[in-house]
């Protein structure tokens, strides 16, 4: 009797969510905040500047977790449709 409880006690915790797993991830929270933009970071944050016609929010000096905050807020507005309105 005492293996069948501690089978399905195993079996239960294997099929329970790990909350490392479920936690919300932050831009804050993907990279650390010292090390400088990645080459791929630069690009997507130009080209989105460049898409929300916003030249200013692109710096070269920014840090990973600036630049993934900055791709993240630029990201969220294009896809809420926030883009301004276009003068072609």
């Amino acid at each position: 009797m005492q293996k069948r409880k501690t089978a399905e006690a195993q079996v239960q915790q294997e099929l329970s969510p790990d909350p490392s797993l479920t936690r919300v991830m932050t831009p804050d929270a993907w990279v650390p905040a010292r090390e400088p933009m990645t080459g791929a970071q630069a690009t997507s944050l130009r080209l989105l500047a460049e898409e929300m016609k916003e030249p200013q929010a692109f710096d070269a000096g920014l840090s990973k977790s600036e630049a993934s905050r900055r791709i993240y807020r630029l990201q969220e507005r294009i896809r809420l449709g926030q883009l301004p309105p276009h003068t072609d």
